[in-house]
């Protein structure tokens, strides 16, 4: 298969930098539900919360590589075959891996950062992502479904998870975009500020009190490190510093410049107040890295939706295949340090040296771009 096929996720470009693309190990992908057999919802009653997840891996020696994924677009009807080059249900390669949890933003699909996950996995990683119910393209429940339910199906599936027979125990990472984002951050620690149960989106019966910096649990056991890409919350006051501060994992946080959804600043300020890494792509806006390029169909006008879906993938300015590649790069390079100990990253994340030749970027191939660190 080659990258001319339509809506392929895993194109790549020529100056892309070091750890981007495919990795040196085939890749299998296949899918499973998890359910939460109990779990307290917006109407006062506890029920299953079943949930479907894709789970990357690397896979057997000579895997032939390519495959497909059958989803929808943006407006939750139109049907859309992605396709890129993971293997379905092919042999898994032996050994065990560190876990890594992708989260959607609101609304999304547990595909939306297919891009990241088939990366990730063939760098040597477990890869989950889960459909959020109530979070999804054809099921986007209430906003205050989201604040509630994310952190919680975040907790549960590193916890399913952590037993897999793939999985290297107690190692594993959080990745989440937009809610995603504000998903990992409350699970690492990051409790809200007194009266967001009572906020005007928070959902009924002060379900939100669960997430609250002063009954916040600890963070699962396993969880080592945090990526969070667009984290939707800071820049709407969720969170004090102090609340952000209780954050004591490892984090990177990666923003557009011109975000307006969850506010560049706020994005800002949670790395410096919970002292992690900051990669800025220059005047991109909320699409800064995380979604996978646009499927074909999503260029066309949706009398649903009112406006083309292809805005919900693209950023106005930047290119997806480069967000994608260099998100790729920097969420490879923090993870092999933080989950795999490979300090020779360091280099890879530092300010001074992040942006240089010894992580592939040429002259003039880091413009636009930026990293900070309050590590």
């Amino acid at each position: 298969m080659t990258q001319t096929a339509p809506n392929r996720i895993d194109g790549t470009r020529p100056d892309s930098p070091r750890l981007a693309g495919p990795g040196p190990l085939p890749v299998g992908v296949q899918s499973l539900t998890l359910t939460d057999p109990a779990r307290l919802d917006l109407d006062g009653k506890t029920r299953p919360r079943p949930l479907t997840v894709a789970l990357w891996y690397p896979a057997a020696h000579r895997t032939r590589s390519g495959g497909s994924y059958d989803t929808l677009l943006r407006d939750g009807e139109t049907p859309v075959t992605l396709h890129g080059s993971a293997a379905r249900d092919a042999d898994p390669a032996q050994g065990r891996w560190p876990l890594v949890l992708i989260s959607h933003g609101y609304p999304g699909n547990r595909f939306l950062m297919s891009h990241l996950a088939e990366a990730l996995a063939s760098r040597g990683y477990l890869v989950a992502a889960a459909d959020h119910p109530q979070s999804l393209y054809q099921d986007q429940g209430p906003f205050g479904a989201t604040l509630y339910h994310r952190p919680l199906d975040q907790r549960f599936l590193l916890g399913a998870l952590a037993g897999h027979p793939l999985a290297l125990p107690d190692t594993a990472a959080v990745i989440g975009y937009s809610m995603g984002g504000y998903g990992a951050l409350v699970t690492a620690g990051a409790g809200l500020i007194d009266g967001m149960e009572a906020h005007e989106q928070a959902p009924a019966g002060g379900l939100l009190a669960v997430h609250l910096a002063r009954t916040l649990p600890l963070p699962p056991a396993n969880l080592r490190a945090v990526i969070a890409f667009g984290p939707w919350g800071n820049g709407h006051g969720v969170w004090s510093p102090e609340g952000l501060s209780g954050i004591a994992l490892p984090l990177l946080v990666i923003a557009g410049s011109v975000d307006t959804v969850s506010v560049y600043e706020g994005m800002r300020g949670i790395a410096r107040d919970a002292g992690g890494t900051l990669l800025t792509f220059v005047n991109a806006g909320h699409n800064a890295g995380a979604p996978i390029p646009a499927p074909a169909e999503s260029h066309a006008h949706s009398e649903k939706l009112g406006w083309a879906p292809f805005l919900h993938y693209a950023d106005p300015v930047w290119d997806t295949v480069r967000m994608n590649a260099v998100a790729q790069h920097f969420a490879a390079a923090f993870l092999d340090r933080h989950l795999k100990g490979e300090t020779a990253r360091d280099t890879l994340l530092a300010p001074a040296t992040a942006l240089g030749a010894e992580a592939g970027f040429g002259d003039g191939m880091a413009t636009g771009l930026t990293v900070e660190s309050w590590a």
